[in-house]
């Protein structure tokens, strides 16, 4: 959402990723090996991923050198309350912290709308996935058609909450929202949804996700670095 944007302080560690045989390039990521700073070599790899995120979103407003700083000098900050920035690459959300999000952007829509502005500004900065959970009850059970029974209740009883995502899933990019029926956060599979890598505009860099669900540290079994929030964190994550 924010629309403040500075200078790429650390642009010269932008670093190619080049194709075999000559194949041009898979992209541009920031390379930490070329600070040549030698307490990078010993910092943990969930560290070196908060570092990467700092590198690349640093604009000396947001992110500033300073806070660079204190992740390099991991080993004698981590035992202080330091304070650092981090934005995620994407946010993770089941309905019940992701309905009242939408219901936030989307009352914002209004406020800039009628203040004059462009609504269509007001869109997450990062990447969501909104999985639609926990809604179904049990009205019908030991009966073959207990499943389609039960979900035709669940979108009876929900009608107006489902056309409000189906709504948000259209009017705001980068959101996903996982269907009714597909099941809870778990379920649906935090690894399915995890990148890994992510390629935006050519730039490359790890996939990290802050979510609303306990489980969402599962992921770190893929190497992604992930963390279980409350929803005013993942909201502020997605507002910058």
């Amino acid at each position: 959402m924010s629309t403040i944007a500075s200078e790429d302080v650390f642009k010269g560690l932008l670093t190619s990723l080049p194709k075999p045989r000559g194949g041009g390039e898979y992209g541009k990521f920031y390379s930490l090996p070329a600070l040549n700073d030698p307490r990078i070599d010993s910092l943990p790899y969930s560290i070196k991923i908060l570092l990467e995120s700092a590198i690349r979103n640093c604009d000396n407003f947001r992110v500033t050198k300073d806070d660079v700083e204190k992740i390099i000098d991991w080993e004698s900050t981590s035992s202080k309350q330091t304070e650092i920035p981090f934005m995620p690459a994407r946010v993770l959300l089941q309905d019940a912290t992701g309905v009242p999000a939408l219901v936030d952007l989307a009352s914002m829509r209004d406020a800039v709308k009628n203040l004059g502005g462009d609504p269509n500004k007001i869109n997450p900065m990062v990447p969501v996935d909104l999985v639609i959970d926990h809604s179904i009850q049990v009205d019908v059970a030991r009966s073959e058609i207990a499943l389609r029974a039960n979900m035709e209740h669940e979108f009876h009883r929900n009608k107006e909450r489902f056309g409000f995502l189906k709504w948000g899933s259209s009017a705001f990019r980068s959101l996903l929202i996982v269907p009714p029926g597909s099941g809870i956060v778990h379920q649906v599979n935090l690894e399915y949804l995890g990148r890994v890598v992510f390629d935006n505009k050519g730039i490359l860099y790890p996939d990290s996700v802050i979510g609303t669900d306990s489980h969402t540290p599962m992921i770190d079994g893929l190497g992604v670095a992930g963390w279980g929030v409350r929803g005013i964190e993942a909201e502020a994550a997605m507002l910058g």
